[in-house]
């Protein structure tokens, strides 16, 4: 009786030491599967790291290029122009060379020395202006001259419309211009006055 008393804590013990090694070993087999699992989540993550980049260069090197170039082909083919070929244009046409022999054909007349009193001064102050008129018409010097009176008229009637301040403020000039060739052209019945040059504007 005594030695069954005995051996049974004995047994009970190598029991205990049974179920905690198969205890550790469930856990040992336990931690490769719990890092396999780690390794599976983060596989396509990794795969996709790794082929986007390698999608991207095939798809630059094999679709995008070949395209551009294809076209930048075409453009180049389709906009030479062949050294024996013509000039297409104005340039070619009679037009084209109507118009460039208009700009030979530009004629300046002068008003000169058109004195008028300052509006504003009651007398005391006088504008003297001369200008060229410009034109492009075959008998545009004839036109001035038989219309010179007229045209004189005209442009001192603007001119003594002026003050000292509008004579002075910054673009007068241009606003005397604008306006001579509006009643110029005007009294000319057509747009016959393309280009007026200040040559003297002087208040005393």
């Amino acid at each position: 009786m005594a030695s069954n008393s005995l051996e049974a804590p004995r047994v009970t013990r190598e029991e205990a030491k049974a179920a905690e090694n198969g205890k550790a070993a469930e856990v040992k087999s336990d931690a490769p599967a719990a890092t396999g699992g780690g390794l599976k989540a983060w596989l396509p993550l990794a795969v996709a790291v790794v082929i986007m980049p390698v999608l991207a260069y095939a798809t630059t090197r094999f679709v995008l290029l070949p395209k551009l170039e294809h076209g930048l082909a075409q453009a180049n083919k389709g906009g030479a122009t062949p050294a024996s070929a013509p000039e297409a244009g104005p340039a070619a046409t009679g037009e084209g060379k109507a118009a460039a022999g208009s700009d030979k054909l530009k004629v300046a007349v002068s008003l000169s020395k058109m004195l008028v009193n300052v509006a504003g001064t009651m007398g005391t102050r006088y504008l003297m202006t001369s200008v060229t008129l410009v034109g492009n018409v075959p008998d545009f010097k004839s036109k001035i001259d038989e219309n010179k009176d007229q045209l004189m008229d005209l442009a001192t009637g603007t001119l003594s419309a002026k003050t000292i301040a509008d004579l002075e403020k910054p673009g007068a000039r241009n606003v005397i211009r604008a306006e001579l060739m509006t009643v110029f052209n005007n009294a000319l019945g057509g747009p016959l006055v393309q280009e007026i040059y200040i040559t003297e504007l002087a208040i005393q």
